[in-house]
């Protein structure tokens, strides 16, 4: 590791003044379950003069509901979401998007301000130095995305511009389905943004001098049924292939309001507006939730070599639509 300058930062507002103090070159840490070992590998250009530690930030790890909204701060660790009677009675979903990330060891650190703002795992982007790396890609600023002519097989399938790199976040995908708003504050104050407009192709919307205080949820309709599924070839320690979100409402025998999130798909989380629409009205049954799941992945354009992503996200679709249906409630 290089040499860089340490500092413990009391507030929010002290934070966002050193990051504009180095404009571009001091970076945030909280649980550095990514950070860290992106310092050690070097696999990235810009090493930072900086590092601004924020766990010494009080009142940023509180989970509460008030007034028909649930707010999390971003120190909130993920095991402390997982354990949440709060999150698992009325927000199962979040809750069990928190609980497939890596380890137990890892969700004591890691944040949901830092699962949200984690950097990409594609291996071209971090090709580690001590084996020739780090090398140029789109991400990085110069040249093509690499994957497009390489391998691809856990790359983007929809809506890739520039970097094919998908979002590695499990938590952003159920706060996408839950209509999830992140809180951002910089120089400029706060400002909120809706987790599916957080991500983009190269990156996230942060601005410099701007840090993730928390995410807000909306209370749920107390029918709606929710569910988390993820597939991976290793469970605990893998990356999503594909993940999805539902929160599906049910009444009368007809879904009222469906909302489904496709995650590991594309550069953010995304919503399935076309599946859920085509939900709305219908009773939840098995010809439903197959016609949602084609028309959830209806827009998808692969690469050479990740067009089974396509199917597995189909399948994931039609299972949470119906798995959702046969649980409880979420109150």
């Amino acid at each position: 590791m290089r040499p860089f300058t340490h500092s413990n930062a009391g507030t929010v507002k002290e934070a966002c003044k050193l990051l504009a103090k180095y404009d571009g070159r001091a970076v945030l840490n909280a649980g550095g379950t990514d950070f860290l070992g992106t310092l050690k590998g070097e696999n990235l250009f810009d090493y930072p003069e900086a590092v601004v530690n924020i766990k010494t930030i009080a009142g940023l790890d509180k989970i509460m509901e008030s007034k028909g909204t649930l707010r999390i701060g971003a120190l909130t660790k993920l095991s402390a979401i997982v354990n949440s009677p709060l999150l698992n009675e009325r927000y199962p979903a979040f809750a069990e998007a928190a609980r497939t990330v890596a380890t137990p060891q890892i969700r004591n650190a890691a944040t949901i301000g830092g699962n949200l703002c984690q950097d990409v795992r594609c291996w071209y982007y971090r090709y580690p130095r001590h084996i020739g790396g780090p090398i140029q890609c789109a991400r990085k600023g110069k040249g093509p995305c690499l994957a497009v002519k390489g391998d691809n097989r856990y790359h983007a399938v929809m809506g890739a511009k520039k970097c094919f790199a998908v979002c590695p976040s499990d938590t952003a995908v159920a706060l996408a389905a839950l209509d999830g708003q992140i809180s951002i504050v910089g120089k400029e104050g706060e400002r909120k943004i809706a987790v599916t407009e957080f991500f983009n192709p190269l990156g996230n919307n942060l601005g410099r001098g701007e840090m993730v205080t928390g995410v807000e949820v909306p209370s749920v309709v107390d029918q709606s049924k929710q569910t988390f599924l993820k597939f991976t070839l290793r469970k605990p320690v893998d990356f999503a292939i594909v993940s999805v979100a539902t929160v599906i409402t049910v009444k009368g025998g007809a879904c009222t309001d469906a909302r489904i999130a496709l995650g590991a798909v594309a550069a953010g989380p995304i919503r399935a507006s076309k599946a859920e629409k085509m939900l709305v009205g219908r009773p939840v049954d098995e010809k439903a939730a197959a016609d949602a799941a084609e028309a959830a992945l209806a827009g998808a354009k692969p690469l050479s070599m990740n067009a089974y992503k396509i199917e597995i996200a189909k399948t994931l679709v039609k299972r949470a639509i119906l798995q959702g249906q046969e649980r409880p409630g979420s109150v």
